[in-house]
């Protein structure tokens, strides 16, 4: 982990921080080419691209891509009763949380007469696409289930990348019983995002695909979208921003850099602080901790593309915190509620010493599918929203109409769109007459 300078480099000019700050994903659209190609031969070729595919990048060649029902009661009776019931209370708060999203909106009486509404309903068609790989994120597919069932969606499609023996991970599989997913298939990359946008023979063409991936599958999300498939957001590579001051506990920041830098190589954790000393301490910690982590090779990259940077002052770390738009930010200060009234910019927030970032990535209740690369400026988490239209209605009664229409005449006349001012003048003719 990178530790700027604090002597030259206290304060960095506000001007440099996005040079100082890139993104590890910020080239993304160089793989457009590449993705392009999966897209546009799975359209044309379907259920033979994508086991072509799959055997090229997964490393195994399918037969059938749906699972059965026998894999899916085969994999529940593998999970421990351990993680079962951590599952299940995870379930528990992720629904309590979601469930208070619901937004039922009464209708409104704009006049006499004149009453407007909105309805809500639930997309009836998603795909959620959940990352395999160095980690099978069960995890996300809790975050993605179960606000889409809440919605009332009607087909809940999963698709996530097999391994070399052409199976899920029974977590993977035990989440999607537990939460109403309606069908799972075994496909991932951009082949799945392909088959999710398009359909195929064997997957289900969707009205809109959610969940986060790697760059693969960031570009392949944005590039459907020209062809009027909707997507959750760009969500890529995580990425963890904490503010700290001299009441923190370095042990517990570097557990919370280290938490996220282990998720894959092109993550990126940076630590924000007042206290020269505390980034030493931290940075300690770090070489301690890093010793017996597992995922040590993937974290060291990841920590490879992140910094340590010391302000002087609150004003200039909020600047910062807010121009970086983190997708998830800790504030590990004695103010921390002060300091969180300010930010206007982040996926997820995490008040305190004793909120690490991985409960919310699991189980206290808020969804962990957030905007990365400063999308966090104009997107939204996941919520149950995500999975919902809104439909608005509107009836006038001839009085109504008496009273709003001449208002309309005039300004239909006036942007010189004749037949919309006739549409209304033909009705109160006929109410007068």
């Amino acid at each position: 982990m990178e530790i700027i300078d604090w002597r030259s480099e206290m304060n960095p000019p506000k001007g440099g921080w996005g040079a100082m700050l890139p993104r590890p994903a910020n080239g993304i659209f160089s793989l457009e080419k590449t993705v392009s190609e999966i897209l546009a031969k799975v359209k044309e070729q379907g259920d033979e691209a994508v086991r072509q595919y799959t055997l090229m990048f997964d490393k195994v060649r399918l037969e059938k891509f749906e699972v059965a029902e026998t894999e899916i009661n085969e994999a529940v009776g593998m999970i421990s009763k351990q993680l079962k019931s951590a599952i299940e209370q995870a379930r528990t708060n992720i629904s309590a949380f979601h469930n208070h999203q619901v937004d039922n909106l009464s209708a409104v009486e704009i006049l006499p007469g004149l009453t407007c509404w909105r309805r809500n309903l639930a997309i009836q068609k998603v795909g959620l696409y959940i990352p395999g790989g160095t980690a099978p994120l069960f995890s996300t597919l809790m975050m993605l289930g179960i606000p889409a069932t809440i919605a009332g969606c009607k087909e809940i499609i999963v698709c996530s990348p097999p391994d070399t023996a052409g199976r899920l991970h029974p977590a993977i599989l035990y989440a999607a019983r537990l939460v109403g997913v309606t069908k799972i298939f075994r496909v991932g990359g951009v082949q799945a995002i392909a088959a999710m946008a398009y359909g195929t023979e064997t997957i289900p063409k969707l009205y809109k695909i959610f969940g986060p991936g790697n760059q693969y599958v960031m570009c392949a999300k944005q590039l459907i979208q020209k062809d009027g498939v909707a997507i959750d957001m760009p969500a890529g590579p995580s990425e963890l921003l904490i503010f700290a001051d001299e009441t923190a506990n370095p042990a517990y920041l570097a557990a919370d850099l280290l938490s996220q830098a282990e998720h894959g190589v092109d993550s990126q954790v940076i630590l924000v602080s007042f206290s020269p000393s505390l980034v030493e301490d931290v940075n300690l910690e770090i070489r301690l901790q890093l010793a017996n982590l597992p995922r040590k090779s993937i974290a060291i990259r990841a920590l490879e593309k992140s910094k340590a940077i010391l302000v002087g002052d609150l004003a200039t770390a909020i600047d910062l915190i807010n121009q970086y738009a983190p997708e998830h930010l800790i504030l590990a200060c004695e103010n921390d509620y002060e300091m969180a009234s300010l930010v206007i910019n982040a996926g997820s927030v995490f008040l305190g010493h004793y909120s690490p970032e991985s409960v919310g990535d699991y189980a206290s209740g808020t969804n962990h599918v957030l905007p990365t690369n400063g999308y966090a400026m104009a997107y939204s988490g996941v919520s149950v929203d995500s999975f919902v239209k809104k439909i608005s209605f509107q009836k006038l009664t001839s009085k109504a109409l008496q009273t709003i229409g001449p208002a309309v005449e005039v300004m239909a006349e006036a942007e010189g769109l004749q037949a919309h001012a006739r549409a209304v003048s033909i009705r109160l003719k006929d109410i007068i007459d």
